[in-house]
């Protein structure tokens, strides 16, 4: 018995320019996979993803680094208003005194006014400015808004952007953008006042700015580094990808071979065969209907109708075989010993002498072990018809502890088993398909033959 792996059986691998059509022999168009293809979308959505997490990162940290600056531009403030500004008011400044609005502004100057503190006021409950650095402010009154007003009344210290169109910041550059921040003070009397600087909000964003610089390096080096350790795996995952639709197309194309070549087979034995067998029948009944009928003629002749009959019952046999290989029998109503008998039955109208031997109580196999064992001795049998020239074929199926042993045996014109992993190694699909169905049933294939010895392959699977 020879393998499916054999050259004559088997047609090697598409060339590379039907592979790259990707169309079977059918006309059936296949998907491509290009590994480079799939490498640029990795890398294009890898890097997009870190361009995003990039510019989530810079917006969080630098609103963070914002959001504390602001908190920092409080506590300034609150420890200027009170630790520098409060011990000089006095009611000479509440007065407007020259010498008194003289004084504090040396002591703004040399101890405030400096970094990106551009600004000071001092105000009264009234709206009234009771000092400013800018002193053609001094005296003036304008409306506190309700912020103010809250810290001016004892509340905590409060930031904001401040709104250049208000009258009191008109001497202000129109361009700038200042964070104005409210503390609170007190007159020697007790009467609330309110303390307000001006920072320069451009320092302040950049304290965000040096907060995502800081982090900068690491969160993209960190996603950077991510990214290339994920292109070995995304590389390997894609050949992968490649190498399976290869396979997938390389046993599609066998599929479509094998059923044109199954086709043909049926056609061809039908042809040779039962035609042949039923137009010899129609030939000799026909001839002695004539002999018979002709005056004076013999009577048929009543071996003519036995030997008629001998032929159409080995038609019936054979077609009733290959019905069996075209629609596999109810294995669980006939048997597997009954439904195999029935499968090589046609064998001896081919010089072949079948022999079934099953020994496994009924029942003992699960359907799928039932079926495996059913469609391996078929594709075996197959193959003894195909390349082994044998006069005789034996089948037999026993127990062996929690497994069940396959073998199937003929006295073919054998082979070098060698072959099989040459061909096998060239793109050959043949007995490896069989020991991949096996295999992935827990089960093992052995072949064992040699020029003029026939072969013996034996199979065996969990129960």
């Amino acid at each position: 018995m020879a393998h499916d792996a054999s050259p004559e059986d088997d047609r090697a691998r598409p060339p590379a320019s039907a592979a790259r059509s990707r169309r079977t022999d059918a006309g059936i168009p296949l998907p491509v996979v290009s590994v480079r293809r799939l490498m640029l979308r990795f890398f294009l959505t890898g890097l997009a993803g870190l361009v995003i997490l990039a510019a989530a990162t810079a917006f969080a940290s630098r609103r963070v680094g914002t959001d504390r600056a602001a908190s920092e531009a409080q506590r300034i403030a609150y420890i200027t208003a009170s630790g520098i500004v409060q011990h000089e008011v006095t009611p000479a400044l509440m007065r407007g005194d020259p010498a008194a609005l003289q004084r504090v502004d040396e002591v703004i100057r040399r101890d405030v006014l400096r970094g990106s503190l551009v600004r000071t006021k001092i105000w009264a409950a009234d709206g009234r400015i009771v000092y400013s650095d800018e002193a053609r402010l001094i005296g003036e009154r304008f409306t506190l808004d309700d912020d103010a007003q809250r810290v001016m009344a004892g509340g905590e210290a409060h930031a904001e952007i401040s709104d250049l169109s208000k009258p009191e910041n008109r001497f202000e550059r129109p361009g700038d953008r200042l964070l104005e921040v409210y503390a609170p003070l007190s007159s020697p009397s007790g009467t609330p006042l309110l303390f307000e600087v001006y920072f320069s909000y451009g320092d302040v964003t950049a304290a965000g700015r040096s907060l995502w610089l800081a982090f900068a390096p690491v969160v993209l080096g960190a996603l950077l580094l991510l990214q290339l350790l994920q292109l070995p795996s995304a590389w390997s995952m894609a050949r992968r990808l490649r190498r399976g639709q290869d396979e997938r197309e390389l046993l599609l194309q066998h599929a479509i071979q094998s059923s044109d070549a199954e086709r043909r087979r049926i056609a061809g034995d039908l042809h040779d065969g039962s035609v042949q067998d039923l137009v010899g029948v129609s030939f000799a009944l026909s001839a002695a209907l004539r002999r018979s009928g002709a005056p004076g003629g013999p009577p048929i002749d009543p071996k003519v109708v036995e030997t008629a009959a001998e032929h159409v019952r080995g038609v019936i046999t054979a077609l009733r075989s290959l019905l069996v290989e075209i629609y596999p029998p109810n294995l669980e109503e006939e048997g597997l010993g009954s439904a195999l008998a029935d499968m090589v039955a046609g064998l001896s109208s081919r010089g072949i002498t079948p022999h079934v031997d099953v020994t496994v109580p009924a029942g003992e196999l699960r359907p799928h072990t039932t079926g495996l064992i059913y469609r391996t001795a078929q594709e075996l049998v197959r193959n003894t018809l195909r390349h082994s020239g044998a006069s005789g074929i034996s089948i037999h199926v026993a127990s062996v502890g929690d497994r069940v042993r396959l073998t199937v045996e003929d006295d073919g014109r054998g082979f070098d088993p060698r072959t099989i992993h040459r061909a096998q190694a060239e793109g050959h699909v043949g007995l490896r398909g069989l020991g991949d169905l096996v295999a992935e049933a827990g089960g093992t294939l052995e072949v064992e033959s040699a020029p003029g010895k026939g072969t013996m392959v034996t199979v065996e699977v969990p129960k």
